[in-house]
């Protein structure tokens, strides 16, 4: 029995190291992991008292938790750990009455200053085309259609009697 034990021990204590050695060995490809919905300043910075559900669930998205109890508060919470860093987590909560913001608790707060949103539309200046022909002119002239309609007259051969 004594044996049996040492062995599972002696055993088990290698495989335990073996996480802590394989996590720290450098150049290993670490996978990003991302849960939640994802928040970033710019998405608080938009947020103003008095803003409807509606206009909330636009700006955010929906939220990670609507407690049915609770049901004037929505939780939007995200993780993210890079390969090899620690666990970052953000949370925010927002609290509503009436079905319009009355508050905002969390790691991020929205700042007093106007959001001031670039645009991302580019202005591109197309040159004008000189070309010839347009493109249906140029497949008609494949068929020698030129548009205008003409007769065709038949020729009729009398009919020959044997």
């Amino acid at each position: 029995m004594r044996k049996s034990i040492l062995f599972l021990s002696l055993v088990s204590i290698p495989l335990m190291s073996c996480s802590l050695v394989l996590d720290n060995l450098p150049y290993v490809y670490k996978v990003d992991v991302n849960q939640g919905n994802v928040i970033d300043q710019t998405m608080i910075d938009q947020l103003r008292p008095n803003m409807t559900k509606r206009q909330v669930l636009y700006v955010m998205g929906s939220p990670m938790l609507v407690d049915f109890f609770h049901q004037n508060r929505w939780d939007y919470i995200f993780s993210s750990k890079k390969g090899g860093e620690n666990m970052e987590q953000k949370t925010v909560s927002i609290f509503f009455e009436n079905d319009q913001i009355k508050g905002i608790q969390g790691s991020l707060k929205p700042s007093a200053l106007p959001v001031v949103k670039p645009s991302g539309d580019k202005m591109v200046d197309v040159p004008k085309r000189d070309l010839e022909k347009t493109l249906w002119e140029t497949l008609t002239s494949l068929f020698e259609y030129d548009g205008v309609k003409r007769d065709v007259e038949v020729t009729k051969q009398p009919n020959s009697v044997p």
